[in-house]
């Protein structure tokens, strides 16, 4: 298979997230009612992490699948494969959700290619159905199967649009960045510093988020956030965790990075 697949099993012990606002309400209630959601926001402020949050409370399995130029529809649904001198047919991460009545989480959906809708739009819809050509199957999702998609509005681009006849078959949620004191709980608990040396990094997170004018496609994410207060934990000098986990991943553009380095200084000094 070319799609990055992850399969995770209902576990006891749910992953950390903090709601910002209703969000889990509205997972919960596209979850009982068979609705396909779609998360919208920057990269690295928390989608993947909220899915897994609530496919853990909700007891489902979950498939993940990191989109990409090339995922197919194929990719989703299945294929026949060699295997020991025999074809038989490999069900695709879609459809294993679909048959066991799990959560598939598209990740980056726009990304795929555009046959990869043409699947998805019999299961956002009242026929909730998956038509396997290859097999000769069609196969009608049970209660407990969710369709979960999630896009940055800020990379899209003619070629990389959502169509609104897809957009529109989905009920929808914005994601943003948290609050400087929701980002900075959630950064001291997943990495174990402490709140007060973790404070300072939320704060130049912010002040990189609001600059204008400058080489960033976008502000650094909570993710590179919990890199770089995790190396700190390790024992890692304070300047080198954020020229690794911030500065570095930010841009490739040596006046960029220095003036960078230059907002760390003030921040600290």
């Amino acid at each position: 298979m070319n799609a990055m697949t992850q399969a995770r099993a209902p576990v006891q012990d749910i992953p950390h997230y903090r709601p910002t606002g209703d969000e889990c309400t509205l997972f919960e209630m596209a979850h009982k009612n068979g609705l396909p959601l779609l998360l919208k926001g920057p990269t690295g402020c928390g989608k993947t992490r909220f899915v897994e949050h609530m496919a853990a409370r909700l007891g489902q399995r979950l498939y993940t699948v990191a989109c990409h130029d090339d995922l197919s529809a194929a990719d989703l649904i299945g294929r026949y494969l060699l295997r020991g001198g025999a074809t038989e047919w490999v069900d695709g991460p879609l459809t294993r959700a679909v048959r066991e009545g799990a959560i598939c989480y598209l990740d980056e959906v726009v990304e795929a290619r555009k046959d990869v809708a043409v699947v998805l739009h019999p299961l956002t819809d009242d026929r909730r159905t998956l038509m396997i050509d290859r097999t000769g199957e069609e196969l009608k999702a049970p209660p407990g199967f969710m369709l979960v998609a999630s896009y940055n509005p800020g990379y899209q681009n003619v070629l990389k649009r959502m169509k609104p006849s897809t957009r529109q078959r989905f009920l929808a949620a914005s994601f943003d960045f948290p609050d400087p004191e929701t980002e900075t709980a959630v950064v001291a608990t997943e990495s174990g510093l402490d709140a007060v040396r973790v404070a300072p990094m939320i704060r130049l997170a912010g002040r990189i988020r609001s600059l204008s004018g400058m080489d960033l496609e976008e502000g650094v994410s909570t993710r590179l956030l919990i890199y770089a207060a995790t190396l700190v934990a390790g024992g890692m000098g304070l300047d080198r965790a954020i020229e690794a986990a911030v500065i570095e991943p930010l841009t490739d553009d040596e006046d960029v990075r220095t003036a960078l380095r230059d907002l760390v200084a003030t921040t600290w000094g």
